[in-house]
């Protein structure tokens, strides 16, 4: 039990952003007081019961091990870093591009000294113009990146390393939530946690997706201007891996982005996990669809997965995007108990995929999920944009719109609505940072990551560590 312990700095949220907050402030100053706090369990104790077969459902959890833990919800992901500025967040519109890349470099170095793969796949190939030419002749447009595939299991031996590399130089408090922020009359500040009562001189949020809504909520306590963030809600698409292939042979994932005909919304891919699995994601009780794939080939399905996600983004009055994802997946879990499986065929015949008629079809799903109509869960706006995008990237990718494809629902991506922060990443309050995907900043690991480094700079600067 920690009881009025005082700290330099306290981090909440070990997930990306807070790991590389806290190597910063380690590498620059290592008599620093620092405690990194955290909600889950270590990387080696998260385990998920779906993951490791002891059941075909979610059990529930709490905290879900997919979603909470050092590593955060990365830790599940097949572990994707982008090098661009095009995607992957908006810190580009706190610093510049080329500080940013700067930053995600920096990230992906320090990320190798721990064993990470050097790698590198990237659209600035001959193969890659292959698709990039017949992408944009059916209005399709694919963003540049270069991209390296950690894996599944080599990520979670990278954040292994990293959390036994940071655990013998601050204090990493694991399995432990906290209550609540409060600002001491002389500046410092004072968390109310399961641990005890935390003080430290400065304090770094790094809540994470999972955690969005207990920050936007302190952030309301705290009375700082909050700015309202987009919810990306979609489906997980899943079909044989043969149909991708040119496409992932090329560059591993498509950032593919269309603007449909009818409705002129954007919809884009996500998250494209070759010869993957798709997998189940649990916020705050709610179950939505996710993917991963491994690089150990004889732990490859036979399937491609990937999202297409719709953003939307809110106007005045409304103000919970938030709840409105959250909504929307539960809809999907009451019809079907979890996450809602449709074919393709099935979905454009306006008829719900029965127990009977999925294994009649010729792609084995990855995950066992309730078959079902997803016509009664999605909006219909969103549904035609989903089935407009796949038909157009049935022309690009023969195959995609078959009757067998798989349709897994919901898919949504959290962000917490943005706290308005300074370039130095500062909220209104001194000394009180906000980074990361919980802080609605960023949306990938070297974005986090890019967050993470660019607010501990901050702090050392104040402390006159460095320049």
């Amino acid at each position: 039990m920690v009881r009025n312990k005082k700290y330099d700095v306290a981090i909440i949220g070990a997930g990306i952003s807070g790991i590389f907050a806290s190597y910063e402030l380690m590498i620059s100053d290592p008599s620093m007081k620092v405690v990194l706090i955290e909600q889950g369990q270590p990387v080696s104790k998260r385990s998920c019961p779906i993951i490791r077969g002891a059941t075909e459902s979610c059990i529930g959890c709490d905290p879900c091990a997919i979603m909470r833990g050092f590593g955060g919800a990365g830790a599940f992901s097949d572990g994707k870093f982008n090098f661009t500025t095009l995607f992957g967040g908006w810190l580009n519109e706190y610093i510049s591009d080329r500080e940013l890349m700067r930053l995600i470099e920096y990230v992906d170095g320090i990320n190798v000294s721990f064993g990470a793969t050097t790698d590198v796949f990237s659209t600035d190939t001959p193969e890659a113009d292959v698709i990039r030419r017949k992408a944009i002749a059916l209005d399709l447009h694919l963003m540049d990146a270069k991209c390296k595939h950690l894996g599944t299991e080599r990520n979670r031996d990278l954040l292994a390393t990293q959390f036994e590399w940071l655990s013998k130089r601050i204090e990493v408090l694991c399995d432990t939530r906290v209550e609540e922020i409060v600002v001491l009359p002389d500046g410092s500040f004072e968390l109310e946690s399961s641990a005890g009562t935390i003080n430290c001189e400065y304090l770094v949020a790094a809540p994470g997706r999972s955690g969005a809504e207990w920050f936007s909520k302190q952030c309301q306590k705290l009375k700082l201007v909050m700015i309202n963030n987009q919810v990306d809600l979609g489906l997980r698409v899943e079909l044989p891996a043969i149909v991708f292939k040119e496409i992932t042979d090329a560059m591993y994932e498509a950032k593919l982005l269309y603007r449909t005909a009818r409705y002129k919304d954007v919809v884009r891919t996500f998250c494209m996990n070759p010869y993957g699995y798709v997998v189940t994601e649990n916020t705050d009780g709610i179950i939505t669809a996710n993917g991963h794939s491994y690089t150990d080939p004889s732990m490859r399905s036979e399937n491609t997965n990937f999202a297409l996600l719709v953003s939307n983004r809110f106007t005045t009055p409304f103000n919970e995007p938030y709840q409105y994802g959250k909504r929307i997946a539960s809809l999907s879990n009451m019809l079907g108990g979890g996450i809602m499986v449709q074919r393709f065929g099935d979905l454009m015949d306006g008829r719900r995929t029965n127990a009977h008629r999925l294994p009649q079809g010729f792609v084995k799903p990855t995950l066992n999920a309730t078959p079902g109509d997803l016509s009664l869960v999605l909006p219909k706006r969103h549904l035609d944009n989903i089935i407009e995008m796949i038909q157009v990237l049935d022309r690009l990718a023969p195959g995609t719109a078959n009757q067998d494809t798989l349709l897994y629902g919901v898919e949504v991506k959290f962000y917490s609505a943005r706290i308005s922060l300074t370039n130095e990443l500062e909220t209104m309050i001194p000394n009180f940072f906000a980074i990361g995907d919980g802080a609605g900043i960023t949306r990938g690991l070297s974005q986090a990551g890019a967050s993470g480094v660019h607010a501990a700079r901050a702090v050392l600067r104040r402390k006159g560590v460095i320049q």
